[in-house]
Order: C-alpha cells, then sequence, then structure tokens
C-alpha cells in the first residue's frame, strides 16, 4: 500500500526548491500544477464517503464478511477508524443520518468480546459533550445494551467501556439518569466497586459522585445499598486513583447530608472510618517530600473529611501537610458556620443514650473538594483506554 502513495520526499523536494527565498516565485506550469493537485488529492480523505463505507460494512451479516475473509480484527481496525472521525462532533451527529448509528449499536451485542467493547468506546466519543448524540443514541434504544453489558457481561474489559460509554451518556441528560436508577444502575455499581479491577473500581467511583452532586436525595439510596461500606474499604487501596475517587465519593456522600453514621453504619463502623481516615493520615505523614506533591489532592481530601466529621482539623494541618510551601490554598470554610457535624454532638451523649446511639448523623462542614479530572471530551484520554 505504501507505494501507492504519493513521493512525499519528491514533493517537499520540490516545494523547497520552488521557495527557497533565493529566487522570485514562478507561475507554475499546467504539468507542475496537475502533479501537485494529484499529490495532495492522493492524502485527502472523504470523511463522509469513508463513513458511509464503513456503515456498509456494519450493515453487512458478519457471517458475509468472515466468507470475504474479513476478521474480528479488521472490525476493529475500522472501529477504530470510526472513533477518529466522530471525534468531531458534527461528525458524530452526522452518523446518525447516514444510517450508520444502529448498526454501530448492534455491535454492542456482538458476541466477540473486542468488538462489543471497541464499539462502546465509539459510542463514548459520540456521546461526550454532545446532547445531541445522547439524544440520538437514546432514541435508538442504545442504552440498553450498553447496560447489559455494563452490569452482566462475562469480560471485565466490556463491562468497564460499557461504564465509561453510559458515564458520558447520562451526563447532563436527565433522561439518561432516569434510566440509570430505573435499571437498577446503583445495583450494578456497587457490583463494580467490589470487582477486582482496578480501572472498573474507578470508573464506578467517579459516576457514582457525579450522580451525587447531581441530586443530594441519592445520598440515601447509596446508603441504604450499603455503599458506604464498601468506599471505606476502597479508601485504603493500594492504588492511588481508587483511594482519591473513593475519597472524593465519601466526602460528597457526607455532603448530601441526612446519613447516618455514613450510610446507617453502627459505633463500631464509625470508629472503623475514624481508623481509615488517621492510618491515610499516618501514610501521608511518613512520606517521602517528593512524594508528597503527587499526593495533593489525597492530603487535602483527608483534611476535608476529618473536618467534616469531627468538626476540626486533622493533624496534617498542624505538620503543615495540607499545604505545601508553593502551593495554593483551598478555598475559604463557608459550611461550618452553616452546619454542626452531628458527630460532636453524639460524642458528647454517647454515654447518656447508649440504646439510642446505634447511629450516627454526619452533617457537613468542609469547603468543596478538588475537581475530578474525569470529565474532558477527553475521557477520551480515559475513553479510549483499554
Amino acid at each position: 500500500m505504501a507505494g501507492d502513495g504519493p513521493n512525499w520526499d519528491g514533493l517537499l523536494k520540490w516545494s523547497l526548491s520552488h521557495s527557497d527565498g533565493t529566487r522570485p516565485p514562478r507561475q507554475f506550469s499546467e504539468e507542475d500544477r496537475k502533479w501537485f493537485m494529484e499529490a495532495m488529492e492522493a492524502q485527502t480523505v472523504d470523511v463522509v464517503k469513508r463513513m458511509k463505507e464503513i456503515t456498509l460494512v456494519m450493515n453487512t451479516p458478519q457471517q458475509v464478511l468472515e466468507s470475504q475473509g474479513v476478521t474480528t480484527d479488521d472490525i476493529e481496525d475500522m472501529l477504530d477508524e470510526l472513533q477518529e472521525y466522530v471525534e468531531s462532533i458534527d461528525m458524530a451527529n452526522d452518523l446518525h443520518s447516514i444510517g450508520g448509528l444502529v448498526p454501530l449499536l448492534s455491535y454492542l451485542k456482538n458476541s466477540h468480546a473486542g468488538i462489543r467493547a471497541k464499539a462502546a468506546d465509539v459510542v463514548t466519543t459520540i456521546v461526550q459533550n454532545n446532547p445531541r448524540s445522547q439524544q440520538l443514541v437514546m432514541e435508538a434504544n442504545g442504552f440498553e445494551p450498553l447496560m447489559l453489558n455494563f452490569s452482566s457481561d462475562p469480560d471485565i474489559t466490556v463491562r468497564t467501556k460499557a461504564l465509561g460509554a453510559i458515564s458520558s451518556l447520562i451526563r447532563h441528560n436527565k433522561l439518561g439518569v432516569s434510566a440509570f436508577r430505573l435499571a437498577s444502575g446503583y445495583t450494578a455499581l456497587k457490583d463494580a466497586l467490589t470487582s477486582d479491577s482496578v480501572r472498573f473500581q474507578r470508573k464506578a467511583l467517579n459516576l457514582i459522585q457525579y450522580l451525587l452532586q447531581e441530586d443530594k436525595a441519592d445520598c440515601a439510596v447509596v446508603s441504604e445499598l450499603g455503599f458506604p461500606r464498601i468506599m471505606m474499604h476502597l479508601a485504603s487501596s493500594e492504588n492511588a486513583d481508587v483511594r482519591e475517587s473513593a475519597l472524593r465519593s465519601l466526602l460528597e456522600l457526607i455532603k448530601g447530608g441526612g446519613v447516618t453514621a455514613i450510610g446507617g453504619a453502627s459505633v463500631e463502623e464509625s470508629e472503623r472510618f475514624k481508623q481509615i481516615l488517621q492510618d491515610q493520615i499516618d501514610r501521608i505523614s511518613s512520606m517521602a517530600p517528593e512524594d508528597l506533591g503527587a499526593a495533593k489532592e489525597e492530603r487535602q481530601l483527608v483534611d476535608m473529611l476529618w473536618k467534616a466529621c469531627y468538626n476540626e482539623p486533622s493533624s496534617l494541618q498542624g505538620k503543615g501537610l495540607v499545604v505545601l510551601a508553593g502551593e495554593d490554598e483551598p478555598p475559604p470554610d463557608v459550611a461550618s458556620t452553616m452546619f454542626e457535624p452531628p458527630l460532636r454532638a453524639f460524642a458528647a451523649n454517647r454515654s447518656a443514650s447508649k440504646k439510642n446511639d446505634d447511629t450516627l448523623l454526619l452533617g457537613y462542614a468542609s469547603p468543596a473538594e478538588p475537581q475530578s479530572e474525569d470529565t474532558t471530551r477527553e475521557e477520551n484520554d480515559s475513553s479510549k483506554l483499554s
């Protein structure tokens, strides 16, 4: 194939010889002009035409493709190419007009895991920060196969990619969020948190944080389903990204209010959470100076959680480890004067009312948490990771 393309070395030398600055430019001869235009057109792709060709392949039955020597690797490569084109919002929206969206969504049900995963990747790119394509995917019943793959596919990569697509599909999409709740999405998220896949856990935590930010009423749902206990466990994960995501989700849960002991936990669980935070404080305190900079978000999250629960700064403050020299100060605390953490009242009354002290109300008294980096059109970084 390479021999069929233009001679780029020759084109470069020809261009330099006609614009080296040592002599005035001369007029192209008709032969030169024809050669130049053919060389450039050889590298120009008609994107819409190519997307129509890909759509034709996607509409062709798999057995027919296999009989013509098309492999699953070929189809995955084709989907990679399509993903590059739909990074343009205009091209993403045009995919539906040329008849390519429905066959793409059908690939979510393909018998090959690699194709199911790659199709979800393409959907992620199409719907990210794109309300029109979000609507088109919902209308084409694309949510259902994504949800099925997320909740029950036997391949963990397929489940992870489907979750990424769902996250992009329902962000800033009220219809999508409602569909996610009705489809027992939180139950599937809880299952994702207990998986062995770090990437799957992190994506689930990031979506949980977003949903809690969007609707504080979901905090009660999350607590009743037992998420806090799992998130507390993940706050001690060996993976830094999972730890930070778990801490952000816990902080969002506390901010939601109306939560008892981070989800109806017992006094024993409340003490366990305090010990988890203390363990994180001890670990951060023992970090080498060169490692503290990379742990900026985690340092601040641990301090925020401690203050939100116990109405006092963590010991990281006294050690000067919340904000290092040269770092920006976190936003000022404007919430502590409005919300008194019931943990403080609980501690004062614990001995006097033991029989009613199995639960513990938490309020919010911390500044806004650091922003997550997961919402860029972007995800795709993120979305294109396998």
